[in-house]
């Protein structure tokens, strides 16, 4: 059992929760202004670059970095050439592929421009400019005597109103939340909306140990792909057309073709998703009790679904590729969440840390510079938020699984855009605003490639069955209508066989017409998808309004919270980090390994030998008799290692880093492209709740192989030589 003291607590919180001190000093998801602030231990650790350099997004390197949406990628040329990981750009391969020319297998080079492939319509490149803390301007407007829902409301109209004056053609503005509501900053981007797939290797090099070595090291993958974002000829963003030119950045990262070693300086740029750091006990409890082993099982059972379709209809593995692969990570991910939180006793540090901070802040004497009363009723309401939201939590599972079935998030779409349509554009839903059309345009033009309507009956039916096991009073009453009292399997697939037969959503030219109706052209529909919809969506937008109450009565009580961690915080003289939320960030460290268990240290580099050992012919582990044969005599081409003589493959370092990071490039101390990060260790996954700085780890694809496989096996020179790196032809 672990005993911990609450002077034991305090010291936990501030090593393992609230960053730098010399033990712990790479941890961090930093954003560009802090880093000036933190250039001694930057120089200690080997940059070489001016740390206030980094600090502008205006200037090289960090201008050369923009995120994907869901990934990161950089620019490596002039014409508007972009890397990031292989999985980054499956989805470009897979809207391309079919079962006859299967790119996700094959892999894809456009020899020239002329050859590239459009990806999906949804597919968008995000070059942040500006960021501006607006915190003052939401404050302002929320006043004492606010409800949860007034105050949700003012918050977004300020967050609607900074958008709409910042935005102009090609260019996207948001408001991101940092910690809750404790700061707000107002981000502007330009947006790139035709993205074409480069190049990719095939699967058996970009996805080499599939899931099997997914977050495990020795890790031997070529997670690497390029696209290409254009414009139109008078730079403006556009859509898809064969008269769009390259896009010119104004910087773009160069390549350093000898890597990195053992203990050299790195550091990484990109977009993470999220960590939850800075959530409670409470909702780390509620996590590894229900939240997580919920989505595991839901992925095992998509999993078996679509293998079992795939079988007898070869079309299915195509149009679910990207699906599948992202099931098979998410799980894989949430299990080894679990493990390592088991194994570092998350939960009892996190609630030691919680009462180290209560004890602290009752320390605080009235009168004095910081209201420790206040903020601890403030924490105490957060608890009982929280408490309240996680009652929910079955509830809000079914309805979130719900929206991953096609036709019930497309006939969501057109039936929500109807409605919002009929507000002033300020009035209407974030998400279904004019500057949003563009892209729900493109979400129902993409479906059927990623779409089989039988699997999406035998998904809904799957739904329905985690619907009726919830109470009464957490259920859709008009969802228990259309029901009828059906609830075991036979009668379920019954009415969805018979919703989907009353349709014409499976058909493209349908769903994009009806983006365009009206709510009496709703009303009057005989689509049985609409009509379910239409019915639905009172009760949905009863849950919506309950979700923005709790957000906004969310935001003081974070906010709060928040401010009583900085204080906690500063009061040792350390630094803050938010929690990631897809805004920009840097993470520093050093190329090295770790020891993950007794007698066993890993080294920070692979190499190819290892691929070799690996190989067994049978996917995953299928490397091309290609590359096994140029392995086998060392034909390294110039791109091997000096030092050891042989070809690096993948690298550690201790990069603070989560999804979303996924193609962030890795930059050596001069600013140089080295690698690229596409996972985390099996050890440090659960280092979005508690960063373990002895086996967090972040891999890296080295870019010596990155340009071997490129030179040797593929033949890419034509990219080689766009990004100046010199080959041997």
């Amino acid at each position: 059992m672990l005993k911990t003291s609450l002077a034991a607590g305090m010291m936990l919180v501030a090593w393992t929760i609230f960053n730098l001190n010399d033990a712990y000093a790479d941890e961090g998801m930093w954003q560009p202004p802090q880093l000036p602030g933190l250039a001694g231990r930057l120089e200690q650790r080997g940059l070489a670059l001016d740390p206030k350099q980094l600090s502008t997004l205006k200037s090289w390197p960090l201008d050369a970095v923009v995120s994907l949406g869901f990934c990161t990628a950089s620019f490596v040329s002039p014409d508007g050439l972009l890397v990031t990981n292989h999985h980054c750009g499956y989805s470009a391969l897979q809207y391309n592929s079919t079962p006859q020319k299967n790119l996700i297998n094959d892999g894809f080079l456009a020899h020239t421009k002329g050859d590239e492939l459009p990806a999906d319509p949804t597919q968008r490149v995000y070059v942040t400019e500006q960021i501006s803390d607006v915190t003052d301007r939401i404050n302002a407007a929320l006043k004492p005597e606010m409800d949860g829902y007034a105050r949700f409301v003012a918050i977004d109209q300020v967050k609607k109103d900074l958008v709409e004056a910042c935005e102009q053609p090609g260019y996207r503005c948001d408001v991101y939340t940092f910690s809750g509501g404790y700061d707000y900053q107002l981000i502007k981007q330009k947006e790139l909306r035709d993205v074409r797939l480069v190049y990719a290797p095939p699967l058996s090099i970009g996805n080499f140990g599939g899931d099997v070595d997914n977050f495990m090291w020795p890790r031997h993958t070529g997670d690497f792909t390029f696209l290409r974002a254009y414009v139109a000829k008078d730079g403006s963003s556009a859509s898809y057309s064969k008269d769009n030119v390259p896009y010119r950045p104004k910087d773009w990262l160069t390549v350093n073709p000898k890597g990195v070693r053992a203990g050299d300086f790195v550091m990484a740029a990109g977009y993470p998703a999220q960590t939850d750091r800075y959530r409670l006990a409470d909702e780390l409890q509620s996590t590894i009790d229900r939240e997580y082993p919920e989505r595991i099982s839901a992925c095992k059972d998509l999993i078996a679904m679509l293998d079992t379709a795939g079988k007898t209809h070869p079309e299915v593995d195509v149009k679910y590729a990207d699906f599948v692969a992202n099931l098979n990570n998410a799980m894989k991910f949430w299990q080894g969440t679990l493990d390592g939180l088991a194994r570092s006793n998350a939960l009892a540090v996190k609630r030691s840390q919680e009462a180290a901070l209560d004890q602290w802040l009752a320390q605080q004497k009235p009168g004095g510079a910081l209201d420790g009363a206040g903020l601890q009723a403030g924490v105490a309401n957060l608890r009982q938020l929280v408490d309240a939201q996680l009652k929910l939590s079955d509830r809000d599972f079914v309805l979130r699984i719900m929206q991953y079935n096609g036709l019930f998030h497309a006939s969501y779409q057109i039936v929500r855009l109807a409605q919002e349509k009929q507000k002033p554009d300020l009035a209407r839903e974030d998400g279904f605003q004019k500057r949003d059309e563009i892209s729900l345009l493109g979400e129902q033009q993409q479906l059927d490639r990623r779409f089989d309507p039988g699997v999406d009956q035998r998904m809904f039916v799957y739904d329905l069955q985690h619907y009726v096991k919830l109470p009464s009073g957490e259920r859709l009453p008009a969802l228990d209508r259309w029901l009828d009292g059906a609830s075991d399997e036979a009668a379920l697939t019954r009415k969805v066989a018979a919703l989907y037969a009353g349709t014409r959503l499976t058909d493209t030219a349908a769903r994009v017409a009806l983006l365009s109706t009206t709510p009496a052209q709703i009303d009057a529909s005989n689509d049985a998808w609409i009509k379910l919809m239409r019915d639905l969506m009172p009760d949905l937008l009863a849950v919506e309004h309950e979700q923005k109450t709790f957000e906004g009565n969310e935001s003081a009580a974070r906010a709060k919270y928040m401010a009583a961690l900085v204080a906690f915080n500063a009061a040792h003289g350390l630094p803050v980090y938010h929690d990631a939320n897809k805004s920009l960030r840097v993470t520093f460290g050093t190329v090295q390994g770790y020891k993950p268990r007794d007698a066993v240290e890993y080294m920070p580099f692979t190499t190819v030998e290892g691929i070799v050992q690996k190989n067994t012919g049978v996917e995953p582990f299928n490397a091309p008799p290609a590359e096994l044969a140029a392995i086998r005599s060392k034909a390294f081409d110039g791109f091997g290692s000096a030092e050891n003589g042989t070809l690096p493959v993948n690298f550690l370092a201790n990069l603070d880093i989560t999804g979303g990071n996924s193609g962030s490039p890795t930059l050596d101390r001069n600013g140089q492209l080295v690698g690229l990060a596409f996972d985390g260790d099996w050890e440090g996954v659960s280092s979005g709740w508690l960063f373990n700085p002895d086996e967090t780890r972040s891999i890296q694809v080295d870019v010596r192989y990155m340009l071997w496989v490129m030179h040797h096996l593929d033949h890419a020179d034509n990219l080689l030589d766009e990004m100046q790196v010199p080959t041997i032809h």
